[in-house]
């Protein structure tokens, strides 16, 4: 299994603070924030080694970062040919490029470069290993006014699979959200580049899962416990807070 994380957006909400600095390497308590999703690969025997996608424009400073960093699994960094925002992949088209140049071919864990969760993420494999299908990680917001616009929206049946799913939807049909944590399987992975050839965007990950489900079985696994989704100025102080407070 791969382990894959996201970091080639330009974070353009968060401007002045994201002009030289990659979202992912902001700093929330002592450590920037892709270091905490790497601790949650760590321990994950089935994840031999691990992908890193950025930009051009950040290039230097990942790979400055990776000097320092002390990580026990290989980990590679894949440099998407872009500078500025206007012309960023999206986070499908990101996911195609690193399936393509790293030749993946097998199932993987694709997380979003400024998640912050407190989800023992071996739970989301014991989950993908008893369904044996793609599964998301969900969390219910329990406020749909904070869902608005804002995040992929999901309703599940009984058995937990995903029939229902609303990207940044102006009325929410749920408070049930994508976390942008997603384990993929190898056959569902290759269905991106077919998704791409028919002229899908290739902006929003959630635009893809939407159309993914019509063609095969996806399940949802809900957690409790902290979750931030660092797309702002007001979440990156809440996440702040919290890990300085030692509250995650």
């Amino acid at each position: 299994m791969k382990g894959v994380v996201l970091c080639a957006g330009y974070a353009k909400r968060m401007w002045p603070l994201t002009l030289e600095t990659p979202k992912p390497l902001l700093p929330v308590g002592e450590k920037p924030i892709v270091e905490y999703i790497l601790e949650r690969l760590r321990d994950i025997e089935e994840i031999k080694d691990v992908v890193i996608s950025t930009n051009l424009r950040f290039e230097d400073k990942f790979k400055e970062w990776l000097t320092y960093l002390r990580f026990p699994k290989p980990i590679r960094l894949l440099i998407e040919e872009t500078r500025e925002e206007k012309k960023k992949l999206g986070s499908v088209g990101s996911l195609n490029f690193i399936i393509n140049k790293a030749e993946i071919d097998e199932d993987s864990l694709v997380i979003g470069g400024d998640n912050l969760f407190d989800f023992d993420l071996r739970n989301l494999i014991s989950f993908f290993k008893e369904k044996k299908k793609t599964c998301l990680l969900l969390y219910d917001m329990k406020d749909k006014d904070r869902v608005k616009k804002k995040y992929g929206v999901l309703e599940l049946d009984n058995t937990g699979r995903i029939i229902e799913f609303q990207e940044k939807p102006e009325e929410p049909n749920s408070t049930l959200i994508s976390t942008a944590c997603y384990l993929f399987t190898r056959d569902d992975l290759r269905l991106i580049k077919r998704y791409l050839e028919e002229g899908n965007s290739p902006d929003q990950m959630g635009f893809f899962i939407s159309w993914l489900k019509d063609r095969s079985r996806i399940y949802g696994l809900k957690f409790e416990g902290s979750w931030f989704d660092i797309g702002s100025f007001e979440e990156y102080d809440r996440a702040k807070e919290a890990y300085g407070k030692g509250l995650v």
